[in-house]
């Protein structure tokens, strides 16, 4: 029987990546997103669900469930990237970069796991960021809702274990998509006392979104995950100073690894 794989924002970038790898691999992939019908190059199905509406993830996953019994691999992959200075970001769009990042998933998997519970098995990647590792300036609430994915998945992770479910968490660096045109960027106020740091660290994110890796190169981690009987709770995968980056802030007094991170965005 093939495996039946969801794709949370499965209609673009790494999500549509990784479905494509994977039904041409055999699965059964089913993607989803808020505006399905918008679509019209999907080689898989897609459903409508919105990460941040119960409802329509509890619809979303009955659907599947009724057309194909079962649901074995859960990818949550939807996400939204948010910038700007802590001070000048609107409130609720942290809420609302937290409801699509962090709550959402949360909600996705509470969905599946009935389900998962009944099979005896079953397994939950999430798709978090290096970026979850340490507060980037300008990027802040974006690293804290990928963070907190992190640290709840190693939670949900123990108390799945005993009923043959495993989670996952992928940290994806800079990977070539589209992630750029859906993130809400705070205004760049010319009286602003954060503009030029702000507009420079901008201009820096921008350039890098095109130059990075290949999200089918993500697409064939996923894979060897899935067919991986005992896959490791995390996984890093970008170009090497991204991950690697990770290690200093391990070994590096926080003050030493604080000035690199300024360094870098020439803060």
């Amino acid at each position: 029987m093939n495996k039946v794989v969801v794709i949370t924002g499965g209609s673009s970038g790494i999500g549509k990546a990784i479905g494509e790898f994977l039904f041409h691999k055999g699965f059964t992939v089913y993607g989803t997103s808020r505006n399905p019908e918008k679509v019209t190059n999907s080689i898989f199905p897609l459903i409508a669900l919105d990460v941040r509406n119960t409802d329509s993830i509890q619809q979303a996953i009955e659907k599947v469930i009724a057309l194909s019994k079962r649901i074995d691999i859960v990818i949550n992959n939807a996400g939204v990237g948010i910038t700007g200075p802590i001070e000048e970001t609107p409130t609720d769009e942290m809420r609302n970069n937290f409801e699509t990042n962090f709550f959402g998933p949360i909600e996705v998997i509470k969905a599946v796991l009935p389900q998962m519970r009944k099979q005896n098995s079953g397994l939950i990647i999430n798709i978090t960021s290096i970026a979850g590792y340490m507060g980037l300036p300008y990027r802040g609430i974006y690293s804290a809702s990928k963070g907190a994915l992190e640290l709840v998945s190693e939670a949900i992770s123990i108390e799945v274990k005993p009923f043959g479910i495993s989670v996952v968490n992928i940290a994806p660096g800079e990977f070539a998509t589209d992630i750029a045109s859906h993130r809400y960027h705070a205004p760049i106020h010319e009286k602003s006392v954060y503009k030029t740091a702000y507009e420079n660290t901008l201009g820096m994110m921008n350039s890098h979104m095109h130059s990075g890796d290949n999200p089918e190169d993500l697409a064939k981690v996923v894979f060897q995950i899935i067919n991986d009987k005992n896959p490791k709770l995390h996984y890093k995968e970008g170009a090497f100073m991204q991950k690697f980056s990770i290690v200093l802030k391990r070994i590096l007094p926080d003050r030493i690894y604080e000035s690199m991170l300024m360094n870098h965005y020439k803060l």
